[in-house]
């Protein structure tokens, strides 16, 4: 199962979510990109990431399959293909139709694309059945959201392919892009950044860039969702996710095909190795709506983010 979101819409908390059903297992995001300092990065049991018993499993699992493999350099990004011009072809964001075959002739014109594209392709694939092997769980939740992964990851023959995606309002997102260890990452100071701390006022950006930022992955989230079929995809809400999480994830899990009595209410109590968003460290089990942006953003930053962006989320339900 994929799922598809923008960065901070709440993608983190439905994964662990979806991980407290004991026919599920949430990885996080099976990109593995930005880790940052790989001896200092946490899995979400408080592991070091290196030093954590799954995924060491999971390492031994793909060595079985004849790969040299450490989950904190997977290699499992298809924008990781080293030509600048692979990179380059895979900077824009998904869009669907003739623009997305232009772009995969254009692919394949590289000598370098045509031959590790397909080795990426696999070892993704061996991923997926290696994690299903170690969790012996019947579902794999993969929450990398970003839409031209999703594109290849759709065309991998042996995975049934379900696809959540998980919408916000842009607001509360943009105020995430402005601060991101205040309003994304883990309660503790000390546990943010992946558990190497920080303020993280490197990623900070303006409400114009948090608001096209914004913008830009929900267009890509709706030309994907636009190729897959009735049965491929559900989309929730985070708002309607924490007003009412059993019904909401009750229609999820019976959408994936799991019995939605079975899961665990107190998703913390559950064991995670989650790879990504920094709440995902955090110890609470309350589930609660994070409308900050409410109070924290001014009227100048929503006329900006209203000018920008303000018309594709009230199309998307938020007034």
């Amino acid at each position: 199962m994929y799922l598809l979101a923008a960065s901070h819409s709440g993608s983190t908390l439905t994964a662990m979510l979806l991980n407290s059903h004991p026919d599920t297992h949430t990885t996080g995001e099976l990109k593995v990109t930005a880790l940052g300092d790989i001896d200092r990065y946490r899995c979400s049991c408080q592991a070091l990431i290196k030093e954590c018993p799954f995924w060491n499993k999971v390492n031994k699992r793909m060595a079985d399959k004849g790969y040299q493999f450490e989950i904190a350099r997977a290699g499992t990004d298809f924008r990781g293909i080293g030509s600048n011009y692979v990179k380059r072809l895979l900077r824009p964001l998904f869009r669907g139709g003739m623009l997305e075959f232009v772009r995969d002739t254009a692919l394949m014109l590289d000598p370098t694309w045509r031959r590790e594209y397909p080795k990426i392709l696999k070892k993704n694939e061996d991923l997926i059945h290696s994690v299903a092997e170690v969790s012996g769980k019947k579902v794999i939740v993969d929450s990398s959201k970003i839409g031209l992964r999703l594109k290849f990851i759709k065309r991998i023959k042996s995975i049934d392919l379900k696809v959540v995606r998980v919408n916000r309002d842009g607001r509360a997102v943009a105020l995430t892009y402005m601060d991101p260890a205040g309003f994304a990452d883990a309660t503790n100071p000390e546990l943010r950044g992946g558990g190497m701390g920080g303020d993280r006022r490197e990623d900070m950006v303006s409400m114009q860039e948090a608001a096209r930022r914004w913008l830009r992955s929900n267009e890509e989230a709706d030309a994907i969702a636009a190729s897959l079929s009735t049965d491929q995809l559900v989309q929730i809400k985070y708002e309607d996710l924490c007003a009412d999480p059993d019904k909401i994830l009750g229609e999820v899990f019976t959408f994936i095909g799991v019995d939605p009595d079975k899961r665990v209410k107190d998703f913390r109590s559950v064991e995670h190795h989650v790879i990504g968003n920094g709440m995902r460290l955090d110890d609470r089990s309350e589930i609660s709506l994070d409308e900050r942006w409410k109070e924290r953003l001014t009227e100048e930053d929503l006329r900006i983010f209203s000018g920008i962006a303000g018309e594709k989320n009230r199309a998307l339900g938020y007034s």
